[in-house]
């Protein structure tokens, strides 16, 4: 790596705060980052950066270089941007970050032909129900629902709309019994997703008006797709996304309740830090998902099948 690279590599080390944020940043290993910029020291002959087991900060050396090696990686962005938009040609690394249910039940299943279409690019997919910071984490593209969208600064497109159903699956039913209206849910094992607390309060509303029932059990996982599977093995009842378990109700593998309370909707959006000089890579991927969500999405192109109990 020479010397240019070295203090651009340097700039999105402090950006970045850490090594291995880095590394996962650019596809490099930490040790590599970490090699490249004791290089850069030896260069200049003094320290740059002050390490710890989880962060670097700058000494005041390196206070003094970074505004410069910032200046050169913006510069370098900046013409890299440029020629690409005139090429119009998508190519390089996109970084992508999505929920774990969604990314292995929609975003994956949309991406061979993506590909097939552009073969000078590479995707990475970071699957994450933990909130992503877009403009630290490198990412250049996100999938999210509305409700995890808290920057006012980024670009959203929407994708679709989606439904939440509360499910079981049969075995539970058989054991278990169906509750017939959301009070019923206190005696039963509701699911619960143990990193985003709101996704445990479950709305209704019918005629009689909207109510709010806070999901208890005995059981909880880090995201949707491991609740997801523990509904499948008849663990208990979940409320889960319809782009996820349309399949299951039309094979019966898991059965719709209280159909007639119904449940929030809300929208997904492909999201991405600034619309100005927007690469044609990030173009090219969000223009493919409109054409590949809109306008009905795959999961509502065969409705499943209701089994009233």
């Amino acid at each position: 790596m020479n010397l240019a690279s070295q203090m651009i590599l340097f700039a999105n080390v402090v950006d970045h705060g850490s090594f291995s944020a880095t590394a996962r940043a650019l596809g490099l290993t930490p040790s590599a980052v970490s090699r490249q910029i004791a290089h850069l020291e030896d260069h200049f002959g003094v320290r740059l950066l002050q390490r710890s087991t989880r962060k670097v900060s700058l000494t005041d050396e390196g206070r003094s270089l970074y505004g410069h090696c910032a200046g050169i990686a913006r510069e370098v962005f900046e013409v890299e941007q440029l020629a690409q938009s005139l090429s119009g040609h998508p190519k390089g690394t996109l970084r992508i970050a999505t929920t774990v249910a969604f990314g292995k039940a929609q975003l994956l299943p949309a991406l061979p032909a993506f590909l097939d279409s552009y073969p000078d690019l590479r995707v990475t997919v970071e699957l994450s129900d933990r909130p992503v910071d877009l403009t630290e984490s490198g990412h250049d593209v996100a999938i999210r629902f509305a409700d995890q969208i808290e920057d006012a600064s980024l670009v959203a497109c929407k994708l679709a709309s989606n439904d939440r159903v509360v499910c079981a699956a049969p075995s539970y039913i058989e054991r278990h019994g169906a509750p017939q209206s959301p009070v019923d849910l206190a005696d039963h094992n509701c699911l619960r997703v143990s990193t985003v607390d709101n996704w445990n309060e479950w709305h209704f509303g019918d005629a009689a008006g909207d109510v709010a029932i806070h999901a208890s059990g005995n059981f909880e996982a880090n995201s949707a797709d491991g609740v997801y599977h523990a509904a499948l093995a008849g663990i208990g009842i979940a409320r889960l996304s319809a782009y996820l378990v349309s399949p299951d109700l039309q094979a019966g593998r898991l059965v719709e309740l209280m159909p007639d309370f119904g449940d929030e909707r809300t929208d997904i959006f492909a999201v991405y830090p600034d619309r100005h000089n927007l690469s044609p890579k990030v173009r090219a991927f969000v223009d493919h998902l409109v054409r590949h969500f809109r306008p009905v999405p795959p999961w509502e192109r065969r409705k499943p099948v209701r089994r009233d109990h």
